[in-house]
């Protein structure tokens, strides 16, 4: 037993990794071709895609949401994980990635069961509000720009049904959510996104020490 969470070092890390990971062939090759990229810290690491397939298939989600898709590997990751019928809408910006992600989700299968607009993600969000899609939705992945992360908290809240999940992405931030007084504006505003979320009886909550950091939100 032990009452604090384990510091992984990277022998730990590894064997976490070896012994629960299971990632198929074409989501590894996804990875490592991401990680030859200049953007590669977008990604999230391979337990975290597993992780949210695995929330998908628990809540029998069918609706999704992901606002930041990169190259589509958390993407494809809960795309697996739904039904046929299941649809995820994938916001993000146009950029050359966009192809390698419809690639591979096409190479998976899956392709029909994502829709990806390329708008600004706030944009998109309150299009959907518009399209009449509030409370439709099952659980939204929100990794993206981190400056407008509280705005995403507001759009996810509204798009939810009750009991959907919002998840949010590098809410540790490589621990720079410790500085006091931070230059950066993607800091306070991760700042700001979990001291309101401590206090928003609008939603259960747990953070977990999973990649850098990962928020669910429980709409009540």
């Amino acid at each position: 037993m032990t009452a604090q969470t384990l510091f992984l070092n990277d022998e730990l890390y590894d064997y976490l990794k070896r012994v629960s990971l299971r990632e198929t062939p074409l989501l590894r090759q996804l990875r490592e071709q991401t990680q030859a990229m200049e953007q590669a810290r977008w990604q999230v690491a391979p337990e975290q895609g597993q992780f949210l397939a695995l929330l998908v298939s628990l809540m029998g989600a069918q609706r999704l949401i992901e606002v930041g898709t990169f190259t589509g590997y958390s993407a494809l990751c809960m795309a697996q994980a739904l039904s046929e019928s299941g649809r995820l809408i994938c916001c993000d910006l146009p950029g050359d990635y966009n192809q390698i992600a419809l690639d591979f989700w096409q190479r998976a299968g899956v392709d029909e069961r994502i829709e990806l607009r390329l708008a600004p993600a706030l944009e998109t969000l309150a299009q959907l509000e518009r399209e009449g899609a509030a409370g439709q939705f099952d659980l939204i992945f929100i990794d993206a720009d981190k400056a407008n992360y509280p705005q995403y908290l507001e759009h996810a809240l509204t798009l939810l049904r009750p009991g959907g999940l919002a998840v949010f992405d590098n809410t540790l931030w490589s621990g720079r959510v410790l500085q006091a007084e931070p230059d950066s504006a993607d800091t306070r505003a991760i700042q700001a996104l979990n001291s309101a979320l401590k206090d928003d009886l609008r939603v259960d909550l747990s953070m977990l020490p999973l990649g850098d950091g990962l928020t669910l939100c429980h709409k009540r």
